[in-house]
């Protein structure tokens, strides 16, 4: 047995409902870097390990999709009143941590990691709506474990640089659509990269013969 699913078949806790139990289980193993790219697990083959159906594990996997859209539309609200309020906001500390030199960036994967989820937070908050901004943390706080996997690969620190430098210079220049665009493409890039080693991996995989 590897040792991704020998963690795996560790008993949740009973006042937990299953799909609760299969979602934090599953986001251990990603935590710890256990599944892996290469890994091939099916449904069938995590339930079996959770000692459980294949609905609550099923649950799991949709619920971090549905965390990750979710974070799309809050921060695609923040961009687009950020561009249309009559006073600026203040990002002169998001300036002068992504408008740097090549030279200037940081390189270690955990502290990238921070700095990106500051960048998105801060934007949310910057836009002045207290809810959205609690709400967004709270989905933020729920998919970081995933979302990290996405500096272990020295390119996607690059670009993840350059994407935040564009966006945004879109939104100081107050070009809405641009830095939607932006934004969208941004995001959908990471989660592109990520999903090649988390959950969605896991649901879409077959059992190697």
């Amino acid at each position: 047995m590897s040792r991704a699913l020998a963690r795996l078949a560790v008993p949740a806790p009973r006042e937990r409902s299953l799909a609760d139990s299969a979602y934090e289980q599953l986001k251990a193993s990603i935590f710890d870097f256990e599944l892996l790219p290469g890994d091939r697990f099916s449904e069938t083959d995590i339930a079996e390990r959770l000692k459980m159906s294949r609905t609550p594990v099923r649950d799991a996997l949709y619920r971090l999709e549905r965390e990750g859209y979710l974070r799309l539309i809050l921060e695609i609200a923040s961009v687009t009143r950020l561009c249309d309020a009559e006073e600026r906001a203040d990002l002169d500390a998001l300036k002068a941590t992504w408008l740097v030199p090549a030279a200037d960036r940081l390189t270690e994967p955990m502290k990238v990691a921070a700095l990106d989820e500051g960048f998105h937070m801060s934007l949310v908050e910057a836009a002045g709506n207290p809810e959205v901004a609690r709400c967004h943390r709270e989905v933020t706080e729920r998919i970081r474990v995933v979302r990290r996997l996405d500096f272990t690969q020295a390119y996607r620190i690059d670009k993840t640089y350059e994407e935040h430098a564009q966006i945004l210079r879109a939104i100081i220049r107050r070009r809405t659509d641009e830095a939607v665009r932006l934004l969208r493409t941004h995001i959908e890039a990471s989660k592109a990269e990520v999903r090649k080693i988390t959950l969605h991996r896991l649901y879409t995989a077959r059992p190697s013969k």
